[in-house]
Order: structure tokens, then C-alpha cells, then sequence
């Protein structure tokens, strides 16, 4: 069995984020403007800003709705001409007397305004998908820029697959409730009044009886509605953890079976879908038995409505066409009823979906860049660090006063012990982080006053971790600079010794890869990672321990093409191999966020402190 201490890990990674986004931000979609924030979770608030992206299309929801009015007051229509059917045909057939042709005109009749509420039905219900598409399109196109404008710290401390799952169940329900429940809810609405009209028309004492029952329908509703929305909110939150658990563990495979940890998988799986089951259970429940509950009452309403109907004829002379359309609307009016309540869990799924597609798009970009921000032409590579503080946690800092320069074409490396601070100051570098303290420039240009794109744009960097898209292998080298020849990819990837092995893959450049270069050794991944790098032309280079995935006969096949690469490059290298660095310009040693020693290799092993520690002991940190 699953431990507490487990589940209460559990509960941490995938509870449910609340996470409103503090006042002035700007709000993503239609009508966008800085202003106050109001809670996502504001019920008002979200379906002001769902009713924001139909907006654009205002003509087809008027032409939509005015299907909708067409097809409701058909339908009444339709359903009231039984009563001088049946008072002047049906009846005087009956006693011997009648008019048959009259009857069939009087039939068919009826029967075209019938076709005209369907015909107006299927255009509502046509347009309304149209418009729901396309505001789907939009909130979707909304929600993946957002994305891209998050900053790294967001996606640190998120799940992806709770992200996958704001894209795809979340958006889903809000299509349904756009596309199908919005025009359903008005339908009823209108239905409604409709019916009750024409019922008052036909007799305010059976009217009497049917209203009785509406305040005991309204309440029953209301104690049922409350507890849904609760519940849909839950439902969809455990969704998205269940999903991001999913994510976790399939792209992990490898890691989850060299640990054996499939058993402990599978627990912890059973207990999240365990929490989904049980939320849906309540959710689906609540949402469901809104509809047995009013076709109970409507029922019971029906029976009282034809008791008190059947008197009226016999006692007042109510005529048999008046009853038969009145019982025909005492149904009717339940109906309408029974559907909005049926429709009440699309909507509370629907706006527990949406509250959280708006809590992703509210969360804060990264800051714009500075209005007297400006393009240092052409940026050569001249990097300095100044006294630098940064935490992550800005009142817990994990870099204390670094300082350190590199010139054009120079080459520094960072070397220390795992947690040091190496990734953090490329990460500073890139302006994925915001320093506390401090400045860092390039060109002695403070790089707060560089747009950002610009900025990245100079900077190329190979990880530790690869990373392909779907595409041919030209492409993916290509995706360091689009604009790149055939010709220049081939030197790129000449450049990083990827050359021999593709040209002996199946399409030579044009092989497809797919599932992140799944169909390569985790070495031929990270060369063609290098190739990217290489045809950038960026100035600076980062190396993130680029060649700790590969082995070392492998290394030495690229020593030759990185030399080529970091050539007139400024280049900073986090080393996982000391015997990368020995000959960077110079080396930094970090330990617990500060240099503790800096120079070249020959003197820091003159010097016999910790880089000689390291060098002698092990010739790779761990």
C-alpha cells in the first residue's frame, strides 16, 4: 500500500494551484486592456471573458440567436394549432360530422411551420459551431503565446502534462458548452416563456396549478447547482494532475524501470485516478440527477395539471382542444426545464475548465523589455559579470558577489561540485533570471538593455539534456537560424562531426526524426544539438556540459569540430569532464555560489587547492 508520507508528496506535486495573478497584469484574448485583476475563479468574471472571444463574431451569434427565436416560436406554434385541429376537425368527425379536407390542409400546414423550426434549428446549430470553432482557435492561439511568453521559472515548477491537459480537456469542455449549451440555455429560456404565455392564453386556472410547482423545481435545482460547480472545479484539477502524473512517468520510462519502480508507479497512479474517480463520481452525480429530479416533479405536475384539467371539462365546458394543448405545454414547460438542468454540468465543467485556461493565461510573462532598451551593433562577445547576487528564492541566494570577465574569443570554463552555481550564471547570462544585485553587460552594455530576443539571439547554447523536434534532420540543425542554406547546414553539421553519421541514415539530411530523435544514440543526438549551435553564428556560446551524454571515443571524434565551433566565439563551458577545460583561458571553481578560485589550469594545479583536489581525484565530477 501507498504511505502517507506518499500521498501527502502527492497531494504537493498535483493539489490543486490557485495561483490569481497579482493587479495590472495584461490579459490575454479579445478586449484586452491593464487594468485590476479579478479573480479567475470570479464566476462573472469568466464567463465575461469567454462571452469576450465571441464577441468578433456578433453577426453570426445575432443571426444565431434569431434561428433560435424562429425555431422556438415555430415549435409553440406548431404545438398550439392542435387546439383548432382538434375543436374544429377532430371532434366533429367524431360525432359524425367534420370536414376531412380541411383536416389534411389544417395537417400539412402544421407540418410546415414543424419544418420551419427545423430548418431554423439546423442553421443556429451550424452557425454556432462556426463561431465556437473559431473562438476555440482563438483561445487556444491565446493560451500557446502565453506559453511561449512564460518565463523558465514557470515552467520549473509546472507539469507539463497539467499544461497538455489546460490545451486539450479544458478548452474541449468550454467548446462543448460554446457550441452547444449557450444556444440551449437561451432555447430553454425562451421555451420557457413561450410556453408559459401561451398556457396563461389558454387557461389561467390550469396555469395556477402548473406555477405552483416552479419555486419547488427552482429550489431543488438551486441545492443541486450549488454543489456541482464545487465539484466540476475538483474533477477538473484532478484531471490535470492525473494527466501531468502520465506525462511524468511515460517520458521517464527509462528511468522508471532501471529503479524497478513500476509497482510504486502504479500506486501512485491508482491513488491520483483513485482521487479522479472520486471527484467525478460526486461531479457526475450532482450534474446528473438535476434531470431525475426535475422529470420527477415534472411528472407529478403533469398528473395534478390532468386531474384539475379533466374537472374544468366536465364542470366548466373547457374544451377537449384546450386541454389536450394545455397538458401538451404542462409537459412542454417541464421540458425546458429538464434541459437546462441536464445542460447545468456542461456549464459548471465548462467554467471549471475555463477558470483554469485563465489562470495560465493571467500568470505574468516575463517583464517586456526596457523602454530605453536598444541593439548594440554588431555584438562582438565581450562579457562581464559584476558582483552578482541572485537566489531563486530572493531571500535565500545561491550566487554570492561573482565577478568575472570574458573577451572576445575567449574560452571559460566553470568547474565545482554539483549545486555550485555553474547552470545558474549561464541561466543569469541568458536573462532566463533577473539578478538581485549586480550587473552583467556585454559590449559594457547592460544586458537588462538589450531586448531579450536580441539578446538570445547572440547566445547559443548546447545542454546537457537534447532535445529534437519532429522533422528532418536538416531542419532541426536549421532550427538554429531558418534563413540557412542546404550548403550552410552541411558545414554546420561538418563542423560538429555530424556529417559522417548522416550521411549514413536512410534519407542521408532528409531522415525523419521523430519522438525526439528516438531512432538515434543519445551521442548523435547531442551532435546535432552542437550543429544547431554552430549554425547560429551567434558571438556567444554556451556549453552546459554538452558532452557529458557522450562517450569518449565519441568525445574525441568532436574535440576537433567544438574547437572549430568556439573559435573567435566567446565560450562559457560548465565542464563535467575536467580534461574539457584544461585549455580554457581560464577556469572558474565554484563551490556553494562564490569563486573560491580562478586562472588557468596550469596554475590552478600549482596552486594545489580544490581544482587540484578535483583533477587529481577524479578526472570527472559527479
Amino acid at each position: 500500500m501507498i504511505s502517507e508520507k506518499r500521498v501527502e508528496s502527492l497531494r504537493r506535486r498535483y493539489g490543486k494551484r490557485k495561483a490569481a495573478a497579482p493587479s495590472g497584469f495584461r490579459r490575454h484574448g479579445p478586449g484586452a486592456v491593464r487594468e485590476k485583476t479579478k479573480r479567475p475563479g470570479d464566476t462573472r468574471e469568466v464567463i465575461r471573458r469567454l462571452f469576450g472571444y465571441l464577441e468578433a463574431d456578433r453577426a453570426g451569434m445575432l443571426i444565431a440567436f434569431l434561428c433560435v427565436i424562429v425555431g422556438t416560436v415555430t415549435n409553440l406554434g406548431g404545438a398550439y394549432m392542435l387546439r383548432p385541429i382538434i375543436n374544429t376537425y377532430i371532434v366533429p368527425i367524431a360525432g359524425g360530422k367534420g370536414d376531412p379536407a380541411g383536416l389534411a390542409r389544417a395537417l400539412c400546414l402544421m407540418g410546415a411551420v414543424y419544418l420551419v423550426s427545423v430548418l431554423a434549428n439546423f442553421a443556429q446549430a451550424k452557425i454556432m459551431l462556426n463561431i465556437a470553432q473559431k473562438a476555440l482557435r482563438n483561445i487556444r492561439n491565446d493560451l500557446f503565446g502565453k506559453t511561449l511568453e512564460l518565463p523558465l521559472r514557470f515552467h520549473d515548477t509546472h507539469t507539463k502534462g497539467d499544461l497538455m491537459s489546460r490545451f486539450t480537456n479544458d478548452v474541449d469542455t468550454i467548446g462543448m458548452m460554446l457550441s452547444s449549451t449557450l444556444v440551449q440555455l437561451f432555447s430553454g429560456v425562451l421555451s420557457l416563456v413561450g410556453t408559459l404565455a401561451l398556457m396563461l392564453y389558454t387557461s389561467i386556472t390550469l396555469s395556477v396549478v402548473t406555477l405552483v410547482m416552479i419555486p419547488v423545481m427552482m429550489k431543488a435545482g438551486a441545492m443541486v447547482a450549488s454543489r456541482s460547480r464545487k465539484y466540476f472545479s475538483a474533477q477538473q484539477s484532478a484531471l490535470g494532475a492525473l494527466n501531468g502524473y502520465i506525462e511524468e512517468t511515460v517520458h521517464g520510462q527509462k528511468v522508471v524501470k532501471v529503479f524497478v519502480h513500476e509497482e510504486i508507479a502504479k500506486e501512485e497512479f491508482g491513488y491520483l485516478n483513485d482521487d479522479l474517480k472520486d471527484k467525478q463520481i460526486y461531479a457526475q452525480f450532482f450534474g446528473g440527477i438535476m434531470g431525475p429530479v426535475m422529470g420527477n416533479l415534472s411528472q407529478m405536475n403533469y398528473g395534478l395539471t390532468a386531474c384539475v384539467g379533466g374537472l374544468l371539462c366536465l364542470l366548466r365546458g373547457f374544451d377537449v382542444g384546450g386541454l389536450t394543448v394545455f397538458l401538451n405545454f404542462s409537459r412542454q414547460f417541464a421540458r425546458p426545464i429538464n434541459e437546462l438542468s441536464m445542460q447545468i454540468s456542461n456549464v459548471f465543467s465548462a467554467l471549471a475548465g475555463a477558470e483554469r485556461v485563465f489562470q495560465l493565461m493571467d500568470e505574468l510573462a516575463e517583464e517586456p523589455d526596457a523602454e530605453d532598451a536598444f541593439i548594440p551593433e554588431p555584438i562582438r562577445g565581450d562579457v562581464v559579470v559584476d558582483h552578482v547576487v541572485f537566489g531563486y528564492n530572493p531571500e535565500k541566494p545561491v550566487l554570492h558577489d561573482i565577478s568575472l570577465y570574458a573577451k572576445p574569443g575567449q574560452k571559460i570554463a566553470f568547474v565545482g561540485s554539483t549545486g555550485a552555481g555553474k547552470t545558474t550564471i549561464t541561466n543569469l547570462i541568458n536573462r532566463f533570471y533577473d539578478i538581485q544585485s549586480g550587473t552583467i553587460s556585454i559590449d559594457g552594455v547592460d544586458i537588462r538593455k538589450i531586448p531579450r530576443a536580441v539578446l538570445r539571439k547572440n547566445i547559443a547554447m548546447v545542454l546537457q539534456d537534447t532535445h529534437l523536434f519532429t522533422g528532418t534532420v536538416r531542419e532541426n540543425i536549421r532550427y538554429g537560424r531558418p534563413d540557412a542554406t542546404d550548403e550552410e547546414v552541411e558545414e554546420a553539421a561538418k563542423t560538429a562531426s555530424a556529417h559522417s553519421f548522416i550521411r549514413h541514415l536512410p534519407n542521408g539530411y532528409d531522415t525523419l526524426l521523430e519522438g525526439d530523435g528516438s531512432n538515434l544514440s543519445q551521442g548523435q543526438r547531442q551532435l546535432l544539438n552542437i550543429a544547431r549551435a554552430a549554425i547560429s553564428k551567434a558571438p556567444i556560446l554556451i556549453l552546459d556540459e554538452a558532452t557529458s551524454s557522450v562517450d569518449t571515443m565519441t568525445e574525441r571524434h568532436i574535440e576537433e569540430g567544438m574547437d572549430r565551433l568556439m573559435a573567435d566565439r566567446t565560450t562559457l563551458v560548465i565542464a563535467h569532464r575536467l580534461s574539457t577545460v584544461r585549455n580554457a583561458n581560464a577556469i572558474m571553481v565554484l563551490e556553494h555560489g562564490r569563486i573560491i578560485e580562478r586562472g588557468d589550469h596550469e596554475d590552478l594545479l600549482a596552486a594545489k587547492g580544490r581544482y587540484y583536489e578535483l583533477y587529481t581525484g577524479a578526472t570527472e565530477l559527479e
